[in-house]
């Protein structure tokens, strides 16, 4: 097909809303190259070049020409609403099928029925649903002109533990036409990802890499131990930089600290994880109108977000790899002379970072415990029927069952709910590429530790040679480096606000699957005999108070006076209605006056009685061993009871050092409110985080 130039430019110049926009170096060769037809092609350029311009301009060239539509695997459909909007300024129709839009299929699929969609955008796991593949792509797979695979990076082996689904498209792509036009981007392919690229795109597979160097970004690391430190230097620099921007944390308890944190000094910042649940797009659009400050963000806003004047990105602590990290940073200076990429580093996040790693894929015991329940049945079992056979958190569960339908041949598959055995083996392949991703995720971690100890003015070089770009086209930096020193009175202050932070106890409301046979309870539990909304002091061993709960319980055998006062400060906050007016506490046989002695002391510091009236009846493994709701809830049936002793009619501080599953708060209020009591009001030193 012969391609327009003078068509390609003025698509360009509608979707940019610029009459003046030109094309990249390397963007119009793109277009060609996929408009007639010269065979598949990678496209490796930086971040903010313009990719999807690619895609979308080609779409509407081959459409103009009355050429199918074409489809478009990507893992970022959140993220790309305004790259949809720019592909609707230029007339091109992109529709969407995911799991939160079902309703909208039939639709959606009458619509490419009648050639009234120009591109269809479908995450990975799409092709994983059986009725997608049967209902709709069987339909639309002889008409599809171009397959468009986004981030295709996450093809090579650095996206199997990412979103392995992509390993999908290995199968998918050895049955396409050889005719069919294939376009495949992504701005991280090192010389190791585009080896495993042409290995499932070749067999002829023509690549178009540019330059990967930033001009406009200024890059800096600095190491800042404590999260106190942090937390200071984030409201010290944020009052002095100028724009918006993104603040990077690990983990969503940290990002939600952070915004917290940063509200508290009068900045006007939002959290956006993967919890956020429907305000995701209100949030995006509030930093795309720099409404807000700055998006305190995980990775849920990585890879696909898009706004050209973001002035800074801010790691809070240090990705796992230099692919996450280019990512990341890559969202700043797009449409910028000049822009901050600051990554802070602590002493936290290797922690976390380990544990990413460890929990990557699963353990030989995991998959042998799984596989052995599901050949127990020859129905197949369903989520919910193997977390009751096993001891695996849901989500060890799903990973376990995803990476082995993944296999090829798989030795299980899901048949409507349930997952059932083939009659093929697992193959040692699958164990000797998790060895391999294991052992090369160390190193890229190692290779980011090597990143933060860089002198300023050297880490772009350094991130373009990871990637095997070519550091000698490396500019200087543009702006000053960042202070590195932080306000000795304001750490003080941050230290207080960690401290000052806790956490809600949310009441169950319903007894775990299975019931709780010897307390005969199952279904849902009568609100007269919940617990009320408790509250925890802190994180397990988080940089608050989480340290000395930690020194208390595993050290001391004693929690100090500095927690009985930072908890009566919390309850006086808190300030429960209707008031606790005595105080209990969960027992324990492994620490017979560890708890006990805390409540009464608390209890005195109050000003309340304190009455020991649950006992603990039978030792069970701790429930920080059980992995998921039903083992934990098994775990406490029938192992407290009441000792006989009056329960006063009114309501009742509850007194705990752990929650781990909220179980034993649940059976403790249970028994309380069973035989008497007022409201329960739970209270606990820290969370655990294994509630599941």
């Amino acid at each position: 097909m012969t391609y327009d130039s003078k068509r390609a430019l003025e698509l360009l110049r509608i979707g940019s809303g610029r009459a003046d926009a030109n094309f990249r170096d390397g963007q119009e060769d793109a277009i060609r190259h996929i408009v007639e037809g010269n065979g598949r092609l990678l496209v490796v350029q930086k971040t903010g070049w313009g990719k999807s311009f690619v895609y979308f301009i080609a779409t509407k060239l081959l459409r103009e020409a009355g050429v199918g539509p074409a489809l478009l695997i990507s893992p970022l459909l959140a993220l790309m609403r305004n790259q949809i909007s720019a592909a609707e300024r230029m007339g091109v129709s992109a529709a969407t099928i995911n799991s939160d839009n079902m309703e909208d299929w039939t639709a959606v699929e009458g619509m490419l029925a009648n050639g009234e969609i120009d591109i269809l955008l479908i995450s990975p796991e799409r092709l994983a649903n059986e009725r997608f593949r049967d209902q709709v792509l069987a339909r639309i797979a002889a008409q599809i002109s171009t397959l468009v695979i986004d981030e295709a990076h996450c093809i090579s082996d650095w996206g199997h533990d990412f979103r392995p689904h992509y390993r999908l498209l290995e199968r998918i792509v050895k049955t396409l036409p050889p005719n069919l036009r294939l376009l495949a981007t992504t701005a991280t392919a090192n010389n190791r990802v585009m080896e495993d690229l042409a290995a499932v795109l070749g067999p002829k597979l023509d690549i178009s890499r540019g330059d990967l160097n930033r001009t406009s970004l200024t890059l800096q690391t600095i190491r800042l131990p404590s999260q106190a430190e942090r937390l200071t230097w984030l409201a010290e620099q944020l009052a002095m930089l100028q724009g918006n921007g993104i603040i990077y944390t690990l983990t969503v308890r940290d990002a939600n600290q952070v915004a917290e944190w940063l509200k508290s000094q009068g900045f006007n910042v939002e959290a956006y994880t993967g919890e956020t649940g429907d305000r995701r797009e209100q949030l995006e659009q509030a930093l795309l109108n720099n409404q807000v400050k700055a998006l305190v963000a995980t990775t849920a806003l990585g890879m696909g977000y898009d706004k050209p004047d973001l002035a800074f990105v801010i790691h809070y602590q240090m990705p796992g790899s230099v692919v996450a990290y280019y990512q990341q940073v890559g969202r700043a200076g797009r449409a910028l002379d000049s822009a901050y990429g600051i990554l802070l580093s602590g002493q936290e996040e290797s922690d976390i970072t380990d544990w990413f790693i460890r929990s990557a894929f699963p353990t030989r015991q995991e998959v042998t415990d799984v596989l052995a329940a599901i050949e127990d049945e020859p129905n197949g079992l369903s989520v919910p029927e193997l977390l009751s056979r096993l001891n695996l958190s849901k989500g060890r569960i799903n990973k376990t069952t995803t990476l082995l339908s993944l296999e090829t041949p798989a030795p299980i598959a899901k048949q409507e709910s349930k997952w059932q055995l083939t009659a093929a083996t697992l193959s040692e392949t699958f164990w000797d590429r998790a060895d391999r991703l294991t052992a090369l995720r160390r190193d890229e971690y190692k290779q980011m530790q090597d990143y933060v100890n860089l002198p300023f003015g050297e880490h772009m070089g350094f991130l373009i040679g990871a990637l095997d770009g070519d550091p000698s086209v490396v500019t200087e930096p543009t702006l000053p480096p960042l202070p590195a020193t932080v306000d000795t009175k304001l750490v003080k202050i941050a230290v207080e606000f960690l401290r000052r932070t806790s956490l809600p106890i949310e009441p169950r409301k319903k007894w775990a699957d299975g019931g709780m046979p010897q307390y005969n309870v199952k279904g849902f539990i009568a609100p007269s005999h919940q617990a009320e909304s408790g509250k925890a002091l802190c994180v397990w061993g988080d940089a608050g108070w989480g340290g000395l709960v930690r020194k208390g319980k595993y050290h001391d055998d004693y929690f100090s006076d500095d927690l009985v006062a930072a908890c009566v400060k919390m309850i006086q906050e808190w300030n429960p209605k209707p008031r606790p007016t005595w105080v209990t506490c969960v027992p324990s046989l492994r620490h017979p006056e560890l708890v006990p002695n805390f409540a009464r002391r608390l209890a005195v510091a109050l000003g309340l009685p304190f009455y020991m009236v649950i006992a603990k009846t039978d030792a069970r493994p701790e429930q920080k061993t059980m992995a998921n709701s039903t083992q934990q809830a098994r775990n406490i049936d029938g192992s407290f009871s009441l000792n006989g002793q009056p329960i006063p009619p009114d309501p009742v501080l509850l007194v705990d050092d752990m929650v781990d599953s909220r179980w034993t708060l649940t059976v403790a209020a249970w028994l309380l409110r069973n035989n008497g009591s007022g409201a329960v009001w739970p209270m606990a030193l820290s969370q655990t985080g294994l509630d599941e």
